[in-house]
């Protein structure tokens, strides 16, 4: 029931802040609350704070005693949403599939999946040497088991 209440409250939240979105919703066993959000143009303090309230004031702590923790997805966390990619669009990637592990660019994202674009030095066709390429992976969503932005300092 809980659950279901949070949820309906997340939505409404959500609708007077369009560019924010749920990445998770965790309720423990003793009614602590965690909810983890994204948004389009990144999360601000006030963001925590509009959904926290918003939770907060529509729900009675004599009728229900709970504790409640909103946060933004951090930098370090994987990406796990189409909506997260495309806020992601022209940075780094790490992607790892069942099969490979790719390091680029994001220049796309559509309805299937992303691509990455990057280079690599390969040997000459012809002779002795290496040749720097340009390379570009398209990868299906249903393919990526974990996907990180790439932190360069």
């Amino acid at each position: 029931m809980l659950q279901e209440r949070v949820e309906n409250l997340l939505k409404e939240a959500f609708e007077e802040n369009d560019s924010l979105f749920l990445i998770s919703l965790n309720i423990s066993d003793q009614n602590h609350i965690l909810v983890v959000i994204d948004g389009d143009e990144g999360v601000a303090v006030n963001d925590c704070i509009a959904v926290s309230r918003k939770i907060e004031n529509d729900l009675d702590r004599d009728e229900l005693d709970f504790s409640l923790e909103v946060t933004s997805a951090g930098v370090s966390e994987p990406l796990k949403f189409p909506r997260q990619f495309r806020k992601n669009i022209g940075r780094k990637l790490e992607v790892r599939t069942n099969s490979n592990k790719f390091e680029g660019n994001l220049i796309a994202v559509d309805e299937e999946g992303i691509t990455l674009q990057w280079q690599a030095r390969e040997p000459k066709p012809v002779g002795k040497g290496k040749v720097t390429v340009d390379k570009e992976a398209k990868i299906a969503f249903q393919d990526i088991e974990k996907a990180v932005v790439v932190i360069t300092f």
